[in-house]
């Protein structure tokens, strides 16, 4: 059997690696990223509290509602009280119609990455043209909000079609965070240009541990302590970046909130060690460094 192949990038096994540091000789980076998300009533796509191809009905739309209307603002607080930044997956219409997030976000000084227009549609399903429809929409939509372009994209639901890489490089972004191939940054091909992978976890993610596989809060807690204590040892040998994924609708629920404050708690005596940043800080960092550094550069 002939195995298809992608052509983004090549294998590169990780101890065959440029070694380099982050700013101020830290080894491992910390990105929080957070999603915040909208979803059609009764309509399209949306995930369930506990049945995973539950149709869509009042009961999961309003539990997914209390992410951006309760959740969000607790988990404001709680970066704020670590002095944290954090990656904001935004769809787009929520900085048209929830202009309040967008306020608390711009107040934060935090990072807006494009998310598409909403979370009831997925991207990998249409045609190269409406693709690409979906993404300059979604782009002005945030740009009208922020006054600049973003630079970063995910796609909701990690999806991505056998083009989108080529269409975010040629609608103007500089990163994306949908292939969780690594734990280091690397250049990716296009057809118009290399466009940046910047790690992003599915595994230390909130939606498949607590939704999908159905895992308590304490098993999620403990996976964050586990994963960043064992990227901290490694990030001694390799230059690391370790992320920690949120939704609000899911992580936001206080008992859920109290098991993310403990992790967070244990991260924080580690403080002096990290470079805390956001995904673009990794993005402008890894562009800054000579060529060859960073794989495909």
């Amino acid at each position: 059997m002939e195995l298809r192949q992608h052509n983004r990038y090549d294998y590169s096994p990780l101890p065959d690696r440029p070694n380099y540091t982050w700013p101020n000789g830290k080894r491992l980076a910390l990105c929080i990223c957070n999603n915040i998300e909208m979803f059609s009533f009764r309509d399209g796509l949306g995930s369930d509290s506990a049945v995973l191809t539950a149709p869509q009905t009042h009961r999961n739309f309003a539990w997914r509602d209390y992410g951006n209307r309760v959740g969000i603002w607790y988990l404001f607080d709680l970066l704020s009280e670590f002095s944290l930044p954090a990656s904001h997956n935004s769809n787009s219409r929520i900085l048209r119609d929830y202009p309040q997030i967008l306020k608390r976000i711009l107040e934060r000084g935090d990072e807006i990455v494009g998310h598409g227009r909403t979370n009831s549609e997925r991207q990998d399903v249409l045609s190269e043209n409406d693709e690409r429809i979906l993404i300059q929409q979604a782009t002005d939509e945030i740009s009208q909000a922020l006054g600049q372009a973003p630079k970063g994209w995910m796609g909701p639901y990690f999806a991505q079609s056998e083009v989108t890489l080529d269409l975010l490089k040629e609608a103007g972004y500089d990163f994306m965070l949908d292939w969780p191939l690594d734990d280091q940054p690397i250049w990716m091909r296009t057809r118009s240009g290399p466009i940046l992978s910047i790690p992003y976890s599915v595994e230390l993610n909130d939606s498949p541990s607590l939704v999908f596989r159905q895992e308590s809060s304490m098993s999620f807690e403990k996976m964050i302590i586990d994963q960043f204590d064992e990227m901290l040892l490694q990030a001694q040998k390799y230059p690391l970046v370790c992320t920690v994924v949120l939704h609000p609708f899911i992580i936001g629920h206080p008992y859920r909130l109290r098991a993310l404050r403990r992790a967070l708690t244990h991260i924080m005596k580690h403080r002096d060690e990290l470079w805390i940043t956001t995904v673009g800080g990794v993005s402008e960092f890894a562009k800054s460094l000579p060529a060859g550094t960073v794989l495909g550069s």
